[in-house]
């Protein structure tokens, strides 16, 4: 799932609302900073809410958030628009059958020791690494 996010500011100071998501908001000093604090604000966001035992809102697609009188005006003032992904761990472990070379997958366990992870661990912090990154 991806939130449609505003940004604004000036270099050093940039802010983030998650319209979808009262309440949610980050900054940064670059926009690449402020995006990747996005990921964390709305998944500490979607935490605190399930915690509560509150409904967590649908994502809205671009097209409807833009509908938003509040969101054009911000627009019209020089914010721009960004998909922020919901990286949210759900709790559930779930076994996938990966395929990858031998050579690779001996580099991964190796890595994976001397950070004292299991390779399971290790896969999962390097795509939730690569997905931020994509994401700024």
């Amino acid at each position: 799932m991806h939130y449609v996010a505003l940004i604004d500011g000036t270099s050093g100071n940039f802010g983030v609302v998650v319209p979808d998501l009262p309440g949610c908001t980050s900054a940064g000093d670059t926009i690449e900073e402020a995006v990747r604090n996005a990921i964390e604000a709305i998944r500490l966001w979607v935490e605190d809410a399930e915690a509560d035992g509150d409904k967590v809102p649908k994502a809205r697609s671009i097209d409807s958030v833009c509908d938003d009188t509040d969101v054009r005006a911000a627009l019209a003032k020089g914010a721009m628009l960004a998909v922020i992904p919901l990286l949210h761990d759900s709790g559930r472990s779930a076994k996938a059958n990966v395929s990858m070379d031998s050579g690779l997958l001996e580099a991964i366990d190796e890595a994976a020791a001397r950070r004292g992870l299991t390779r399971s661990a290790f896969l999962a912090t390097a795509a939730r690494e690569k997905l931020e990154r994509e994401a700024a």
